[in-house]
């Protein structure tokens, strides 16, 4: 007799038996297997939730390193699926990091996450970059006691059929044997390993190392932004897939762990090859371990979770129940470099819950400065990361403008709390929503900190005037990107000039046409109507909008929708051509070349305006030409109108000739007839319209003749900028034109000189705290290069303190000009002991020095400047470059750069190629020295050598050709009205 197998075989009786003894041992070992997971499951329940996320698996999850072509799928889709919904994490993570080990290079975790099904699914898709997976399951559905602990232990598995991975779009995918149902809870939990970033890498988790109390030390710290979490957790890696988190990590007891809440549980494991996380070791060595776990966090984005582990110090306060304290190195710490933020941060978070009307919702905040970072600093909820720069003052450091910097970064940071972590953006296109709000908030922190400093000037000088002149670099960016950026790193090119800056002037815009009250009003909804949630920016102009309509005061000549997406969702900004004779205002797109491009971009454009000082009513250009009957003037010279008051409007303006020469002679009559900020935006405009071709050569240049009356240092610094004083030595050598040049610009410079060198020889502190120094220092640089004699005496004698008292600090802004000039009017005396000083601490601090030293007039110091550089233990190689070009570009040591090339050319090139004659070839400006340069690559070098160097030089040329061209134009007008 035979017995028929279903497969179609035929076997005989004996190996029935067989087979059937086979089965029945398979079924004992299956009971036996049952049982001891049982046991572990209990195990597991018994010991809660923290246990279960720290228990790891031990099996290897069936994983493809490089799967098959697979089926088309949501893993084809750059953007997750939306089939579940991230309702809670709990992760752990366990960094090595411990003394006498060297640097961790991975780290180990679990997280169980809580998900609800939105859509029946047979496969789960999370983010992952660089993890391998122990195990993956999936429980649920998760019912009464098993849906409120949220760890799986009563409740039956999916089983996971393979867990492969999808690189292109770095998704982790489970797929399973059986479909989640829409509407039921399940748990994700996944045990993995994954890759610690080394310096200068900072996705992830990351190392550094740094010096503390004398010795060298590692630290572990976390940046995820935009989407790097996926680097350190499986997770549902977009802004929108909001969660809270229990966190917890393993840590060598001697070192402080930090996260986003304060913690809630210590637990010591004695030894850690007998735990349950024995797994997780990676293969570390015996020693004891603790596990720090953290309070649950509020609903946030995965990108703000925050870890460190490190041994730093930390000092603390209170502020309106919110804990704030800020940790860095022991030295830092005991030097007292951590006070100032500690005493600004409190009050900060004060003013902007004043401002907002809401109050923070942590109890506590770490501002935790890292040595090294690449970013200025990370706004985690409740672990702020900053660089050491952006968080740390020295006591003695007065005139650094360090106060100003930390002070504006850590308003930054803080704004975040708001509009970036409570209110998140619903996708990274509206990432402006975070930043531009952070980047205009930030103004308004500092100036609650520093009062004295003028918050219009702040924002023209560091906000308007720089993204205006940078945007027409950028026009194919708009402030809200409809564009879908296919690659996680891409999504980093949002993080620019046109998010922050632009972003942060068309607030400010807004925020004048609107008032701040409504402003502030309509922030205070739209905040609370997406707490813990996403938005876009339409919701933003829904709340705007709900205030406007509920009061009667202000009308718009459009919905807000209407207005703002004219600033947001274009790119580029408007040029208004005005003529007041006529009345007429019309707007074009502006390019930074008249004439390149053509667009039919129509913005709609409030203007601020004043008629002979008095302010008037908000005016509106809601078309592309419109006359303005009140904008019409008469022929009065005092009769003059200017828009665009204080900057407030994000756009340039280009006047009629004849009321371009009115508001010349107005400031001439009177400056302080027009405010400030006013006056370096005529400046601005002027001359970038002069340099794009909308109007003629002479109208900036009507705008210096009023200079001599000129006080304010953001004004001057201004115009000095967009005269290019750095290129005037171009005609240093020229017998007619520098006389002239001289003459005009001496008798302008010398009042403002000399009010501040007065100043400075009393003290110093004019320069302190104060964020225009910047104005007083090329003030300085530039009377002393017309050689104003005050000035140049300035640099002698604080150039002498120096010498007396090496301690002596001289203030950053004006740094870089007294040591120049006190080397040119000093001798090898003065050379030699800055060469001592640049010894014995050859820092990028002391970075200036080096330019220094190439100011001196004696031929035979530049000679051996530059045969110093031939040592490499002196000079690095880095440097080579540079002090050729410093030498280079002086009157004195020009032609003796050129020999120092040619006869040592094989040792440069063997050190530093083709830089050496690159930095050199940066100051060439005529025929002749083209030529000469010309000869020696021929006779130097190969002839494929020759390309790129000849490519160089004719650009180098070219440039430089244009640079004295303008130069020589503008002597040449100073030169025909100097009396007018």
């Amino acid at each position: 007799m035979t017995v028929k197998l279903r497969s179609g075989f035929y076997v005989g009786k004996k190996s029935a038996v067989l087979l059937a003894l086979l089965l029945a041992a398979l079924l004992l070992a299956l009971l036996v297997l049952a049982i001891l997971y049982g046991r572990c499951a209990q195990d597991l329940e018994g010991r809660g939730d923290e246990a279960a996320a720290a228990a790891a698996p031990t099996g290897e999850a069936p994983a493809s390193a490089d799967p098959p072509a697979r089926p088309p799928g949501a893993w084809d889709a750059w953007r997750l699926p939306g089939d579940l919904e991230p309702l809670h994490y709990s992760l752990l993570l366990w960094p090595p990091l411990a003394p006498g080990l060297p640097a961790p290079r991975t780290h180990s975790g679990q997280v169980n996450i809580t998900v609800r099904c939105l859509r029946d699914t047979d496969a789960v898709l999370l983010h992952s970059v660089g993890l391998v997976y122990q195990r993956a399951a999936v429980w649920g559905p998760l019912t009464g006691a098993a849906a409120a602990a949220a760890n799986g232990s009563s409740s039956s598995s999916v089983a996971v059929a393979e867990l492969w991975e999808e690189p292109r779009n770095e998704y982790a995918v489970l797929e399973l044997r059986a479909n989640l149902s829409a509407g039921a809870l399940y748990e994700l939990q996944l045990a993995f390993r994954g890759k610690i970033q080394h310096e200068p890498e900072i996705h992830g988790l990351f190392t550094h190392s740094y010096k503390d109390e004398g010795e060298s030390r590692w630290l572990v710290a976390s940046h995820l932004e935009p989407a790097d979490a996926r680097r350190v957790y499986p997770c549902f890696d977009e802004p929108a897939m909001k969660a809270t988190f229990n966190i917890s990590i393993v840590h060598h007891p001697s070192y402080k762990v930090l996260s986003n809440m304060p913690i809630k549980d210590v637990s010591e494991y004695k030894d850690v090859n007998e735990s349950t996380l024995s797994t997780l070791s990676n293969g570390t060595a015996l020693m004891n371990w603790t596990v720090t776990t953290f309070e649950t966090t509020p609903k946030m984005s995965t990108y703000i979770t925050a870890f460190a582990v490190c041994n730093f110090d930390y000092v603390t306060t209170v502020e309106r129940g919110n804990e704030i304290r800020i940790w860095a190195r022991k030295d830092a710490i005991k030097n007292g470099s951590a006070e100032y933020a500690l005493n600004i941060t409190g009050p900060i978070f004060s003013f902007m819950e004043d401002l907002l009307n809401i109050s923070y919702p942590l109890s506590k905040t770490d501002l935790l400065a890292l040595p090294e970072m690449a970013a200025g600093a990370m706004e985690n909820w409740g672990l702020i990361t900053f660089q050491e720069k952006s968080l740390l003052y020295h006591p003695e450091d007065k005139f650094s403008g360090q106060k100003y910097w930390i002070c504006k970064i850590i308003s930054h940071e803080i704004a975040h709390q708001w509009f970036g972590n409570l209110v998140t953006m619903n996708w990274w296109n509206d990432l402006w929503l975070n930043e531009g709000f952070a980047s205009y908030l930030e103004r308004l922190g500092t100036h609650y900190i520093m009062p004295t400093m003028p918050l219009d000037n702040i924002f023209s000088y560091e906000v308007v005037q720089p993204m205006l002149r940078m945007d027409n670099e950028l026009q194919n960016r708009s402030l809200s990107d409809t564009g879908e950026r296919q690659e996680s790193g891409a999504l980093l090119n949002l993080f620019g000039l046109i998010t922050y800056k632009k972003g942060a002037a068309i607030l400010r815009m807004l925020s004048n046409f609107v008032t701040e009250r409504l402003l502030m009003k309509a922030l205070n909804s739209y905040l609370n109507a997406f707490s813990f949630s996403n938005a876009i920016q339409d919701d933003l102009w829904n709340h705007i909008q709900k205030v406007v309509d509920e009061q009667n005061d202000l009308q718009l000549p459009a919905p807000v929708k209407v207005i703002m997406d004219s600033w947001t969702c274009q790119h580029g900004l408007p040029l208004l051509t005005v003529n007041l004779t006529t009345g007429n205002i019309s707007q074009e797109q502006f390019y930074s070349k008249k004439g390149t491009n053509k667009t039919n971009n129509m913005w709609t454009i409030p203007i601020s305006w004043l008629r002979n000082g008095t302010v008037q009513p908000l005016a509106w250009l809601d078309k592309s030409s419109k006359i303005f009957p009140e904008m019409k003037i008469s022929d009065s010279e005092h009769d003059w109108i200017i828009l665009n008051v204080n900057w407030t409007g994000y756009y340039r303006i280009n006047y009629d000739q004849k009321s371009w020469r009115r508001l010349a002679k107005v400031l001439e009559r009177n400056p302080k007839a027009i405010p400030s900020v006013s006056r370096f935006q005529l400046v601005g405009d002027a001359f970038q319209l002069r340099w794009s071709g909308y109007t003629e050569y002479d109208t900036p240049l009507y705008l210096t003749k009023y200079l001599e009356k000129e006080d304010d240092t953001l004004v001057w610094e201004t115009v000095l900028q967009h005269l290019e004083v750095d290129n005037w030595g171009l005609i240093q050598s020229d017998y007619e034109l520098y006389p002239v040049l001289k003459k005009y610009f001496l008798t302008r410079i010398s009042p403002i000189c000399h009010h501040y060198t007065n100043l400075l020889r009393q003290s110093f502190e004019v320069l302190e705290d104060e964020f225009y120094t910047v104005g007083i220092g090329t003030i300085i640089k530039t009377a002393c290069w017309l050689g104003v004699r005050d000035c140049l005496d300035l640099a002698s004698e604080i150039f002498t303190k120096w010498m007396n008292n090496p301690d002596f600090e001289v203030p950053v802004s004006i740094r870089r000009a007294i040591h120049c000039y006190g080397i040119q009017q000093g001798s090898d005396k003065e050379w030699d002991f800055e060469w001592q000083m640049y010894k014995r601490n050859d820092s990028q601090e002391n970075y200036y020095l080096l330019f220094s030293m190439s100011c001196t007039r004696e031929p035979w110091l530049l000679q051996r400047y530059l045969q110093y550089i031939l040592n490499d233990s002196v000079i690095s190689s880095d440097l080579v470059s540079d002090i050729i070009r410093y030498v280079a570009q002086s009157e004195a040591g020009h032609w003796i750069a050129w020999k120092f090339i040619t006869e040592n050319w094989s040792r440069l090139y063997n050190r530093c190629s083709f830089e050496p004659l690159y930095a050199f070839m940066d100051s060439i400006s005529t025929d002749f020295e083209v030529q000469v340069v010309r000869v020696f690559l021929n006779n130097t070098l190969e002839p494929e050598q020759r390309i790129i160097p000849t490519e160089i030089l004719q650009k180098a040329k070219s440039r430089n050709e244009e640079r004295k061209e303008s130069v020589t134009k503008m002597v040449k007008w100073l030169q025909r009205n100097m009396d007018i």
